[in-house]
């Protein structure tokens, strides 16, 4: 469906249709330009609309307005069978991803270097304030289970039926009624 239509019938500026939908105006941007929309995307819009998902992945999407320059490298990416054409090469999406998980991986690493800095002067204090009453277990324990509830997202193991796993079900599920 175009999305910038069903913004301009209402009125909106893409940062109204951002604010209604919870949405960032510059994902509204990237959906106004041709780009993907991932299926919490659909949702959101879909609410804002009163319309339903499918309906929105059943119009057609807008065309950029400026003409990509393909390569021989885009070429073989967007002939891929598996790979749906999201506006972006597979080297870009992989790139993206990356960037997601180097980032993460930052996050993981400053939240135990802050752990091992911060606890000792924690216990320090702990001593010194009131050595009868040990409570620096109570920071101690949940500080370390979020770690390793972090370390665990972060490597993979509740990624299990995360927003992939959401979008491959609705695809197939969608791919039944065609």
């Amino acid at each position: 469906m175009d999305i910038q239509k069903l913004r301009t019938d209402r009125g909106w500026t893409q940062e109204q249709l951002a604010l209604h939908s919870g949405l960032s105006p510059r994902t509204i941007q990237r959906l106004e330009s041709g780009n993907a929309a991932t299926l919490e995307s659909l949702k959101c819009l879909a609410a804002v609309f009163e319309t339903s998902v499918t309906h929105l992945m059943q119009e057609p999407k807008m065309i950029p307005t400026t003409p990509a320059v393909q390569t021989a490298d885009t070429d073989k990416t967007k002939s891929s069978e598996n790979e749906p054409n999201t506006g972006q090469t597979f080297q870009q999406r992989k790139e993206a991803e990356a960037i997601d998980y180097v980032q993460n991986l930052k996050g993981f690493h400053l939240n135990w270097l802050c752990f091992l800095v911060i606890i000792p002067c924690l216990y320090a204090l702990n001593l010194y304030v009131s050595p009868d009453n040990i409570w620096i277990g109570w920071v101690i324990a949940p500080w370390a289970f979020g770690i390793a509830l972090h370390a665990i997202v972060m490597f993979g193991l509740f990624g299990l039926f995360g927003a992939e796993w959401e979008q491959r079900q609705f695809q197939r599920r969608m791919s039944l009624y065609d």
